[in-house]
């Protein structure tokens, strides 16, 4: 016979026991919004303050974007060439979260640590072969 979990109820009309709940989880409302805030730029400052290849991305997707709102093209494709430039921050945000994670769990040398950095490193490789690859379409027609 298996064993239920606590949140399981063992019959029909017992209620399922809550989960505990995060000290660092936030209200609801206005509030949680504007709390949002606040950690989406500390989120901002430490990824600028630490990471390397953020601050490498920043340094290329800026002049980008300005130069993606100069050039002769359409509104979509200003839209798209601003998108994956965007989206390559996105993913190293997302990256650097799971290094900090792994390093937060254990700096010990492990296979499935190194495969979570690795997976990460290549989301970010992916998205941008996907910025260029967008590039390299919209400019063609202009540069041919």
């Amino acid at each position: 016979m298996s064993e239920k979990s606590p949140s399981t109820p063992s019959s029909p009309t017992q209620e399922p026991q809550p989960q505990p709940i995060s000290e660092f989880k936030s209200t609801s409302g206005f509030k949680r919004i504007f709390s949002a805030f606040f950690y989406s730029a500390e989120g901002f400052r430490s990824a600028w303050k630490n990471e390397h290849a953020f601050r490498q991305e920043l340094l290329i997707v800026v002049p980008g974007i300005v130069v993606a709102l100069l050039l002769p093209v359409s509104a979509l494709q200003k839209l798209m060439l601003i998108a994956v430039l965007i989206w390559i921050i996105i993913i190293e945000l997302i990256n650097s979260a799971i290094e900090a994670v792994v390093d937060r769990v254990s700096l010990e040398r492990n296979p499935l640590s190194k495969n979570a950095k690795d997976f990460g490193s290549a989301a970010v490789l992916l998205t941008c072969v996907l910025a260029v690859a967008t590039w390299a379409v919209i400019l063609y027609p202009l540069l041919a």
